[in-house]
């Protein structure tokens, strides 16, 4: 359970807003997501500093232990200023699957680099299928002597082409099992993929071959315990972007004047913003309850959270497409050019809602974890 009070915990949000407000304004995400990188070094060093990348990483290597409230929090804030760094790929999802894992002496070298920043981690876990479960790992493992090599294709692969380190998901004649590969080992070939979101970097790894590592021995399920952490991140990121183009748009009907009038005061705009209104609260609340859901689930089995989180998933993919759609409606033809923010949050939420599992999918697991 979480040990923080609200006090910190909005502290936590209140200081993350304002780096971003200071560091990360459209101006900046506009620079930065047309740079082979895609993210700012000097503002991830930034992140370091506040603690950020080791935000759910164990005290013991060198993170703050907190845990899935406090990281859908902050998440509230990057998402709303479309923060564009391997936050959640190397701090959340990577993090996350090492910890599942429970390998010490891996865990010790990984998430203390990883915490400080100075290694940057990304998860290979699902092949061209796309399905984020373990009939979609299309890696396999063969033992060679006391190596193991892999072979095979993962696709959708966060931030490949920033990490240094590979944790990858692969078939093994006992099971899937986590193997740790160095980027840059020789036969791995990362091919950067066409995104919709332009802040977002995807990349298809192939493995010809490639001398790696094993860690641990719990293979997919610590691959669902760090999908379920990553998930309520991403949830958060969907509320919080939701809630920054809802307000934006507000902001927009109060101030543009047609017809003699502020638009906010025509009754089709203002129901327009009372529906956007219902969905970015319901978001807000779906995605803050799942993290309550899993932080309560402690370390043992999330099976119980498994209802929540879901729910979030597609609860908060689903708001986020609405406003954002809806708010390039009511802002009239300027939203429409590329230079408006609005198309920002659209394609971000429209790439977001296929991440990790698309809205239908995880309809289907919240209709199975109750039980229906």
């Amino acid at each position: 359970m979480s040990q923080t009070t609200t006090e910190e915990r909005n502290a936590i949000q209140a200081s993350v807003r304002s780096l971003m407000e200071d560091r990360n304004t459209e101006a900046d995400v506009r620079r930065v997501m047309e740079t082979a990188e895609g993210h700012d070094p000097a503002v991830w060093q930034q992140l370091v500093e506040l603690g950020l990348t080791g935000l759910v990483i164990a005290p013991e290597f060198g993170g703050a232990g907190l845990g899935p409230v406090e990281l859908e929090l902050v998440m509230e804030e990057t998402g709303a200023a479309l923060l564009a760094s391997p936050l959640l790929s190397s701090s959340v999802l990577a993090a996350g699957l090492l910890t599942a894992a429970g390998d010490a002496a891996v865990n010790k070298r990984l998430l203390s680099a990883i915490a400080a920043g100075k290694t940057i981690a990304t998860v290979a876990m699902t092949g061209d299928a796309g399905t984020w479960t373990a009939d979609g790992v299309a890696v396999s493992a063969r033992a060679d002597g006391d190596k193991w090599l892999l072979d095979g294709r993962a696709n959708y692969v966060t931030h490949a082409q920033l990490a240094d380190v590979l944790l990858v998901l692969a078939r093994t004649p006992a099971g899937i099992r986590i193997f740790e590969v160095a980027a840059k080992a020789a036969g791995v070939t990362i091919s950067p993929l066409p995104t919709f979101d332009r802040t977002l970097r995807l990349a298809r790894i192939d493995f010809a071959g490639v001398a790696a590592m094993p860690v641990g021995t719990a293979g997919w399920p610590a691959a669902e315990a760090a999908l379920q952490l990553v998930l309520v991140a991403l949830a958060g990121e969907q509320a919080g972007g939701a809630r920054r183009m809802f307000e934006k748009t507000v902001d927009y009907a109060k101030t543009r004047i047609q017809f003699g009038r502020a638009i906010g005061s025509f009754q089709a705009i203002k129901h327009m913003a009372a529906d956007l209104l219902i969905e970015v609260e319901s978001a807000t609340s779906a995605a803050r309850a799942a993290a309550t859901a899993l932080d309560a689930a402690g370390e043992g089995s999330n099976e119980p959270a498994d209802a929540a989180i879901h729910l979030a998933a597609f609860a908060c993919a689903d708001a986020y497409t609405t406003v954002t759609a809806t708010a390039v409606q009511m802002h009239g033809g300027i939203a429409f050019t590329w230079e408006h923010s609005a198309h920002l949050y659209l394609r971000r939420a429209r790439a977001q809602a296929q991440l990790f599992g698309a809205p239908a999918y995880h309809r289907e697991r919240f209709l199975t974890a109750l039980g229906a």
